[in-house]
C-alpha cells in the first residue's frame, strides 16, 4: 500500500498537480459514487450485476482462433456476394464482423450463416488485390489474396 501511494505521489508530482486538491484530480478521471467508492465515469460495471443478464449472456470460446479456408469466388465487384468458408467463427453474439483491407475500416454487409460460412457483399472500393478479415470472439483471420474487380 505504501508503494501505491509513493507511486501516485511521484506521478502527481510529475505531472505538476502537486497543489491541487485531490478531489479535483478525480475529477477529470471519474468521481466518488454513493455505495461503490471512487468509480472510473460511472461505471455500471462495479455498482452490481443481474444474475438474469449473466445467465442469458454468451459464452464465447476465445481459445478457438478462427481459419478462413476459402472465398467464393475468389474475385467480385463491388455489390457482388462472395460466400467465406473455415472454421470457428463462433455464434452471432460472439461473431464481431467482416473487413475488407482495400476499404480502410468501412463497413461491411454481412450474415453469419453457421460456425464455418460467411456471407458478404463486396464494398465499394477501388479495383485491385485485397484481403478480407474476419474478427471472431478467438481473434482474428485473414483470407487469401481476393481480386475486387471494377464495376
Amino acid at each position: 500500500m505504501g508503494r501505491q501511494i509513493f507511486r501516485m505521489a511521484m506521478l502527481i508530482a510529475s505531472l505538476g498537480l502537486a497543489g491541487m486538491p485531490v478531489p479535483l484530480l478525480w475529477a477529470a478521471e471519474g468521481g466518488m459514487e454513493e455505495g461503490t467508492g471512487f468509480s472510473m465515469f460511472g461505471t455500471e460495471s462495479i455498482k452490481g450485476f443481474d444474475a438474469n443478464k449473466i445467465e442469458k449472456d454468451p459464452v464465447c470460446d476465445r481459445s478457438k482462433r478462427p481459419k478462413v479456408h476459402k472465398v467464393e469466388p475468389d474475385e467480385a465487384a463491388p455489390g457482388q456476394k462472395v460466400v467465406i468458408k473455415g472454421e470457428n467463427f463462433g455464434t452471432k453474439e460472439c461473431f464481431h464482423g467482416v473487413a475488407f483491407s482495400a476499404t480502410g475500416g468501412a463497413p461491411v454487409q454481412y450474415t453469419l450463416v453457421n460456425e464455418s460460412t460467411i456471407e458478404v457483399v463486396v464494398p465499394e472500393a477501388r479495383a485491385g488485390m485485397s484481403f478480407i478479415d474476419v474478427v471472431a470472439g478467438g481473434g482474428n483471420a485473414r483470407s487469401k489474396g481476393f481480386l475486387i474487380k471494377s464495376k
